[in-house]
């Protein structure tokens, strides 16, 4: 009888793997009707029982499973689940990715019939794998099924090899792969993290996926990887790395500041959105927005009003040869192909005003005036297009790191009253405030710095510099617009400041602009539904040039 047991068994084992899984099946849960063993019963996968086995039946099975996986007899192990093929193969993948020297199980117990696995009994485990560069400990789990006819199985899945372990991924011992420990994206000081402010969270995002850091050393440990070998997620930590940093252009003092300003009491919780460059270089400072419509600071793409004027007064200088004390008549109305414009309230109507004056006090009809009469030849509007391109940069540029913005637009083509209403910022053109800081920008460091976001990038320049006989007229009108003019009750009496605001018409009501420079920096910020550019977006701008 002894023998007739030791030849079956000897048969069964050397069937392999399901001979083993066989042999357990009967000797665990195959049974007769009075309770004996009955070896010839398989557990059959496409008869599952919808009652799970009992506490006993499930932690028995549970137990030889795992005393198998331990004894690294991966076979035998493997013979216990539902998919013998599948769990053979990951079973050794688990060897040989953490190159694991000793597996030991405890607390191998029952915890009831499974919530995630319909018809199964939850068992649950603590694993100690001694791997590459440390001991690893972590609880576990496996569901136990039966077909049928009474026989069990743990049913397979990445999940008993560690909780959560998805297909296609597999574990790693040692030194932890790259991407298991993501790089920390940091302002220009090297060390503050940019996740702590709100407003650039996306974008360091971005930034860590698209860019390659620099130095850095990876830790030891246990982490997840892909199906190429890339890290997903670190599990366990062996010894620390040295995380590696992407050094960007933010000031994280000034960052600060502006994510204080675009929530200024005064803007009364409306969507706002800023931008400071350092106009010596095009460095990115800050960039902070409110609002659940994105980024409006560099993807809020609006008409940028009065701010626009800017542009057209360099039209003027350059290709009218205009200078800023020529005349600009202001009058309260004005007629261009057969559109009737006017002026903000409290703008009074001054027949011998100059450009300097017309640009101090935000004099709509004059610049209308002049952009019309000089600008625009036998039809063709396209001047201030052209300014804007040769001489501001504007186009499709990118401030790096994979950072999407958007570009503004003054079409070349403007039509019908569009044709006068691109000289004060309406119409069709659009802009945000990260081109209207470039502006700003272009005019204090006379000459066009293409905004970045990472040192060292790359930057377009454009087609034409700007004249110093043009920047000079601008800086001397943008300086008496902050002293004496529209911006004046926000940043009158700021040293070496020059601005411009802007209150732009959309639908029933007005977005709210300012854009201004000081002796370092270049802000421009926007206010969705401000009531004016100096009492909305005039607070975000003060704040940030009082710290720059």
């Amino acid at each position: 009888m002894k023998l007739g047991i030791a030849g079956t068994c000897t048969a069964l084992l050397v069937a392999g793997g399901i001979g083993t899984y066989n042999l357990v099946r009967g000797l665990t849960g195959g049974a007769t009707g009075d309770g004996r063993p009955d070896t010839a019963r398989t557990f059959d996968p496409s008869t599952l029982s919808s009652t799970p086995p009992s506490d006993a039946t499930a932690v028995k099975l549970t137990r030889a499973f795992l005393d198998s996986w331990s004894e690294q007899r991966f076979e035998g192990a493997a013979g216990d689940t539902d998919t013998p093929a599948t769990a053979t193969r990951a079973l050794h993948s688990y060897k040989d990715g953490l190159r694991l020297k000793k597996l030991t199980f405890d607390h191998v117990e029952s915890a009831g019939p499974s919530t995630v696995t319909p018809g199964a009994t939850k068992v649950t485990f603590d694993v100690r794998a001694e791997v590459a560069g440390g001991t690893w400990t972590y609880p576990s789990a496996a569901a136990v099924v039966r077909s049928t006819n009474g026989v069990p199985a743990v049913h397979w899945n990445n999940s008993v090899l560690y909780p959560g372990l998805g297909d296609g991924q597999s574990l790693t011992a040692g030194k932890l792969p790259a991407g298991a420990s993501s790089a920390k994206v940091v302002a220009s000081d090297g060390k503050t993290d940019l996740t702590t402010f709100s407003s650039l969270r996306d974008i360091a995002a971005t930034i860590r996926q698209k860019v390659k850091p620099k130095g850095g050393a990876a830790g030891t440990g246990v982490a997840v990887v892909d199906g190429e070998g890339a890290g997903i997620k670190t599990l366990e930590v062996f010894s620390k790395g040295r995380t590696p940093v992407i050094r960007t252009t933010i000031d994280a003092r000034l960052q600060t500041v502006a994510e204080h300003a675009v929530t200024d009491a005064h803007l009364q919780n409306k969507p706002a959105g800023t931008v400071a460059l350092d106009w010596s270089n095009g460095h990115i400072l800050a960039i902070a927005h409110t609002g659940d419509d994105g980024d409006i600071a560099i993807n809020g793409i609006k008409s940028p009003g009065s701010t626009m004027k800017i542009i057209t007064s360099a039209a003027l200088f350059d290709q009218a040869g205009l200078t800023a004390d020529s005349p600009a008549p202001c009058t309260d109305s004005l007629t261009a192909n057969s559109q009737l414009f006017h002026n903000d309230p409290g703008v009074r109507a001054d027949p011998g005003s100059t450009l300097t004056q017309a640009f101090t006090v935000s004099c709509n009809t004059s610049f209308i005036k002049d952009g019309f009469h000089y600008l625009v030849h036998n039809g063709d509007a396209s001047a201030l297009h052209d300014e804007a391109v040769n001489v501001f940069g504007m186009g499709s540029w990118s401030i790096g790191g994979g950072v999407a913005t958007t570009d503004p637009s003054i079409p070349a083509d403007a039509q019908g009253g569009d044709q006068a209403a691109q000289f004060i910022g309406q119409g069709k053109v659009t802009a945000t405030p990260l081109f209207m800081a470039s502006v700003a920008a272009t005019v204090r460091g006379v000459g066009f710095k293409q905004p970045v976001i990472l040192p060292g990038q790359h930057q377009q320049s454009a087609p034409r510099p700007i004249t110093g006989r043009t920047a000079g007229y601008l800086q001397t009108m943008m300086r008496s617009a902050a002293s004496t003019g529209t911006a004046a009750p926000r940043l009158g009496g700021l040293p070496g400041v020059g601005a411009k605001t802007g209150t732009a018409e959309e639908g029933d009501h007005t977005n709210g602009w300012l854009t201004a420079y000081d002796s370092h920096t270049a802000v421009a910020a926007l206010v969705e539904g401000g009531s004016s550019g100096v009492d909305s977006a005039g607070y975000v701008v003060r704040q940030l040039l009082t710290s720059s």
